[in-house]
């Protein structure tokens, strides 16, 4: 299971880093080209380095979607984001009420990534760890479950912080992994999952179900907000997502489909829920 080391530091000053991406620069820039073998999209950084990391596997409720900077509730959003960057070694954070980041204690800290690949945002998506790297910049490693442990990645799933997203990209191996830390979690009733609502009914009755009660998948929380501008009803939320057309397939089954339609269903024109947990579905790159 190899995958790209680049060693560097994180520093989220001027940043407005939430539970699932966070800046990362790495220590010889040149390194950025070397993801995904120098092929397709291209990580976006700046002359020294500094780039966005979106973590890999997992989804964060979001602080701040699109332009209205729509949010989720935000007291699991911002305990997600506070464990990423208190895992990382930032022992205090200082905000602007925009969420700027405008000093940490220490400044940086010490990191590495691991990745395969990047986003069409230009981002890279990474298992992101602290401290002393396990192998040489610049150069693959054999990234296998115990390596996967030591990631906050696995860390904020074991925290039930963080919902699993999974994509095709992602080895089969760690994907098992981080769906068993995803069932240990929920079935302790760790951070979210007492609170989560994705397969048992999400009622939907207005913005303010989504911003202020609702603890669902992000996924499905986005779908939602871009179908609520549109002013229609709810039941036809079904053909919207049919529209968007989500590639995935079923892991328990190995159905391939295209359109959430598939796995979400509505009733009595309010309530909304899907009718597979989030591990079991493993998504097509975009």
């Amino acid at each position: 299971m190899p995958m790209l080391l680049i060693k560097g530091f994180y520093d989220v000053r001027g940043s407005q880093p939430d539970g699932d991406t966070v800046h990362f620069t790495a220590e010889d820039p040149a390194e950025w080209g070397l993801v995904g073998g120098g092929l397709g999209r291209a990580v976006e950084h700046s002359v020294l380095g500094r780039a966005k990391l979106r973590l890999d596997a997992v989804d964060a409720l979001e602080t701040h979607y699109g332009a209205n900077r729509v949010h989720q509730p935000l007291e699991f959003a911002h305990a997600a984001r506070d464990e990423l960057l208190s895992w990382l070694g930032f022992t205090e954070v200082q905000r602007r009420p925009d969420e700027t980041v405008t000093a940490t204690t220490p400044a940086t800290v010490p990191g590495f990534v691991l990745t395969r690949g990047s986003d069409v945002h230009g981002r890279c998506i990474a298992l992101a760890g602290r401290g002393t790297a396990p192998g040489a910049s610049g150069l693959e490693i054999d990234v296998d479950p115990t390596v996967l442990r030591t990631t906050v990645n696995h860390h904020l799933v074991t925290a039930g912080l963080v919902y699993p997203t999974f994509y095709r990209s992602l080895f089969a191996g760690l994907r098992v992994e981080m769906a068993a830390a995803v069932k240990k979690a929920r079935d302790a009733g760790e951070g979210l999952w007492p609170s989560d609502v994705t397969t048992t009914g999400a009622k939907i009755t207005g913005l303010a179900s989504l911003t202020d009660d609702v603890v669902l998948l992000p996924k499905l929380f986005r779908r939602l907000v871009d179908y609520l501008a549109l002013t229609m009803p709810l039941t036809c939320f079904p053909a919207f997502l049919a529209g968007a057309r989500d590639r995935f397939s079923i892991l328990s089954t190995g159905e391939r489909c295209v359109g959430l339609h598939r796995v979400v269903e509505t009733t009595n024109g309010q309530t909304v829920r899907m009718t597979r947990p989030p591990e079991d579905l493993l998504f097509e790159d975009a």
